[in-house]
């Protein structure tokens, strides 16, 4: 194994991005086999790098939350093709707006906008594959009230009534649009399980896998831990440090566990339960979280069509979408194999697991509103780390 290029890549972002930290770590066969560090993880730049650093890990969430429904369809607890309405009832009398554009979605629909019944019931396989027909409204006015009404207090699922209420922006099963699916489904694992979200993915997830660090809302020491978050500015690019409403503008409220963008953890922990999938879902301590039958389930792709069609348009080339993550379908696009599958994150989060080769690779940098790091740092550590293993 070489690593060099992967490296001297990952040593280049401090000056060609200006990006101040990255982390970066890859699992084969449950040993690293690379870890590497940049830069500063404070604004002052007087903290280097650590591996007790926490990030924001955003829409990387996903993929754990996937991961906990899929654990109580094992149990015969859930089926994937259930009505919504049988763990959350509020998703009844659905409305769908009448025209919304799904390649301008500069306004979401709102409580104005003319609607119809939806001709169909939302399933738990919509919800996990993104066809539910849902929008990623974080400032819908629904929320708004739903929050005022609680005293900023409401929980994930004591939301659910506020999301329920926003209209979708397509008839569900139909087409593809990233949306709060994912935060509807930390609510079924709150109705299924009684317990909350968090305590579910400690107990079923976390603890069995041995990771500590992972949390929805950081305590005093843990803030200490967390790296600088910076936000790009959108027409200059210049980084500036992120407000606190910024940093946490999917968590509703303080008691809102957001299965969609919440989660916080290291690098290392993130690793561990990437290693686990790409391992037919048995850690480096044996114990096992999914069956390799579900492991297929969710990387297998479930788009075609129109569907398809839609996913492709974000600009994941080669790829089709499985159950809350991405799925390699077309090698072409890719160094890595087909059935590679994972997701990322909003301040630049990249998860990766190919279960073919038992290779997993998790890279961290903690800066919103970069499209570089998707179209062009993401593919090229993906591709630079394959390379470095000789595949």
């Amino acid at each position: 194994m070489d690593f060099k290029k992967l490296k001297s890549f990952q040593d280049s972002l401090q000056e060609t991005y200006h990006i101040p930290a990255t982390d970066c770590q890859i699992t084969w066969n449950h040993k690293i086999v690379y870890r590497h560090m940049t830069g500063h993880s404070d604004l002052a730049g007087s903290r280097s790098v650590s591996q007790q650093d926490l990030y924001r890990l955003y829409s990387a969430t996903k993929v754990i939350t996937s991961t906990a429904v899929l654990q109580l369809m094992e149990q015969n607890r859930l089926d994937l093709y259930d009505d919504i309405r049988k763990y959350l009832p509020e998703f009844t009398n659905l409305r769908v707006a009448d025209r919304f554009d799904m390649r301008f979605p500069i306004q979401w629909p709102d409580e104005k906008t003319p609607c119809h019944l939806a001709h169909s019931n939302i399933r738990l396989i919509d919800l996990l594959s993104m066809t539910a027909g849902l929008s990623y409204d974080t400032q819908s006015p629904f929320l708004a009230e739903r929050k005022r009404g609680s005293g900023n207090q409401a929980t994930t699922r004591e939301m659910m009534s506020a999301i329920a209420q926003m209209p979708l922006i397509y008839e569900p099963g139909t087409r593809w649009g990233y949306s709060l699916a994912h935060d509807v489904l930390a609510a079924v694992v709150e109705a299924v399980s009684g317990m909350r979200f968090g305590q579910y993915l400690h107990e079923n997830i976390f603890s069995p896998l041995g990771l500590r660090d992972f949390t929805f809302l950081p305590d005093k020491r843990q803030e200490g831990r967390l790296s600088a978050l910076y936000a790009a500015d959108f027409h200059t690019g210049e980084l500036k440090p992120a407000s606190p409403e910024m940093a946490s503008s999917f968590q509703f409220t303080p008691n809102y566990e957001s299965g969609g963008a919440g989660l916080i953890g290291t690098v290392s922990d993130y690793s561990d339960f990437l290693d686990a999938l790409c391992n037919d879902g048995i850690a480096r301590n044996g114990a096992r979280i999914l069956s390799p039958e579900s492991i297929d389930l969710l990387s297998t792709n479930y788009l075609t069509g129109r569907m398809l069609e839609d996913f492709l348009a974000t600009g994941k080339k080669g790829y089709g979408y499985g159950l809350g993550v991405r799925v390699l379908i077309d090698r072409t696009a890719s160094r890595s194999f087909p059935g590679e599958f994972g997701w990322d994150g909003a301040a630049g989060a990249y998860a990766l697991a190919d279960p073919v080769n038992h290779i997993s690779i998790f890279y961290a940098q903690h800066i919103l509103g970069f499209p570089a790091v998707y179209s062009e740092i993401h593919p090229r550590i993906r591709d630079l780390a394959y390379e470095g293993m000789g595949l």
